[in-house]
């Protein structure tokens, strides 16, 4: 099999993961959100950062894809089978982690709506929170960008 044709596969699953992940964990925040704005509409504004929250995990999915695809079509490409095998490997750091982190994080976020409803006034705590997980998600991202940028020659 051709090594960009892996390369793509692993792109694939970076941006695919992630962003799965991320649709179903905004959705979780903004379910919660909802019910808390439809009887307290002024806390809207307050809520509305956790509700992006999980959506991180889904950008850094697109950027590891898009460095794959970048190299494909204006670089030398993968031509190995090794180099491909290589690539898809790096790529599974940020979607497998990516995927994980952001449904934690939606439960964080969750959590921090429903803080939030109780006490509006820790809204920058249930941030704070819900940004530890991140952390996760950005060591993957580097790992995963680190491997495909060394194999490129960058």
């Amino acid at each position: 099999m051709d090594g960009n044709v892996i390369a793509v596969i692993g792109a694939a699953l970076a941006v695919s993961l992630t962003g799965i992940g991320s649709s179903i964990g905004m959705s979780w925040v903004q379910q919660s959100a909802a019910g808390l704005v439809s009887e307290e509409p002024e806390k809207y504004g307050k809520t509305m950062i956790l509700q992006l929250v999980p959506s991180s995990n889904a950008l850094y999915g697109f950027v590891t894809g898009f460095l794959v695809v970048a190299q494909i079509l204006f670089g030398n490409g993968y031509a190995s089978t090794a180099d491909g095998l290589l690539v898809a490997a790096f790529c599974l750091p940020i979607a497998l982690v990516g995927l994980v982190a952001c449904l934690a994080q939606a439960k964080v976020c969750v959590a921090g709506v429903n803080m939030i409803a109780k006490k509006g006034e820790l809204s920058g705590t249930a941030i704070v929170m819900a940004v530890f997980i991140e952390l996760f998600a950005l060591f993957a991202l580097i790992i995963s960008v680190l491997g495909i940028l060394t194999l490129t020659g960058v």
